[in-house]
């Protein structure tokens, strides 16, 4: 009889199962779509015909004739694509100095006899949640002679309080056996920072640096203030002078590659189509970065092991 009971329970318990996991599958399936199809509508919108993509209503579920006008406007200035080599420079350089000096921030603020340490910590948080105001920062940069070239888009971000924070905490998180051990055979504090800390810390070093390598990528407010040489702008501020000022003028509008816009609707739907395309062009190299990292962000763990 109590066996009976129990296949009953089971069974009633499998299909409970099956069905809370059923919707949670559904759901799920659900919340990707939602996440997938503006960038799946945005791919299939900048191969899609521009007076059609104007024109049709709903979701896009495929190109409307598919056409490369598009980026044959976007390619026939090259402003786009001087913007695109120094983004990848500004991103380049930026990210390098922005490890190094969270790097070493972090190794200092951890060490167990740093004197003082909780006053610096208090001063270091301050800043995050306190500051001059943009025209004094606007002001200071001009004076130290941040204005208008590349290190105005290096300096001013090269360290983020925050990622330093959680830097420093996953560098205390290392048993201090590991650098006990690495003093008494003789390593310096160079060597325990190169040898120990950061081997352990991968997981930390990758999620920081992806932060760090995204924000560089899509940073475009201290071009706009720092910056008035168009040659140095980035690929973000030439996009949003595109999507937000609609300035299509230079990279848009005129013929290019046998297109030829002669009429005030078709210069509206290039306009449109162009949007589409500098999307695309300026998202999928950072996109491809996502799938690299992906795994440090929920695998962490800890190389070597204490002995005793």
């Amino acid at each position: 009889m109590v066996g009976k009971e129990r296949m009953i329970m089971k069974k009633h318990y499998s299909i409970g199962n099956r069905a809370f996991d059923t919707v949670l599958y559904l759901l799920l399936i659900m919340l990707t779509l939602c996440c997938l199809y503006p960038i799946v509508h945005i791919v299939f919108a900048s191969f899609s015909d521009p007076v059609r993509l104007v024109a049709h209503k709903g979701l896009l579920l495929g190109p409307l004739g598919f056409t490369l006008d598009g980026y044959k406007l976007i390619f026939k200035d090259n402003s786009l694509l001087v913007g695109y080599g120094n983004t990848i420079l500004y991103v380049g350089l930026g990210t390098l100095v922005n490890m190094v000096m969270t790097i070493m921030g972090a190794f200092v603020l951890s060490r167990r006899d740093l004197y003082f340490k909780s006053h610096i910590m208090i001063v270091i948080t301050i800043t995050m949640f306190f500051g001059g105001g943009l025209i004094p920062w606007f002001l200071l940069m001009k004076d130290i002679g941040l204005y208008n070239n590349l290190w105005s888009m290096i300096l001013p971000t090269a360290l983020n309080t925050w990622n330093m924070i959680i830097m420093r905490t996953g560098f205390q998180a290392i048993p201090a056996e590991l650098e006990e051990a690495a003093t008494i055979d003789g390593a310096s504090q160079a060597k325990i920072l190169t040898n120990v800390i950061l081997p352990l810390s991968k997981a930390t070093l990758a999620v920081i640096f992806l932060y760090y390598l995204v924000g560089n990528w899509n940073s475009w407010f201290n071009a706009m203030v720092l910056l008035k040489d168009r040659d140095l702008f980035p690929l973000q501020l030439l996009l949003k002078e595109i999507l937000v000022a609609n300035d299509a003028t230079a990279t848009t509008i005129g013929s290019a590659g046998g297109v030829v816009i002669n009429s005030a609707e078709s210069s509206t739907a290039f306009r449109e189509l162009v949007k589409y395309c500098a999307i695309v062009f300026s998202t999928v190299p950072i996109l491809m970065v996502y799938p690299f990292l992906q795994k440090y962000f929920v695998k962490g763990v800890y190389v070597g092991s204490i002995k005793g």
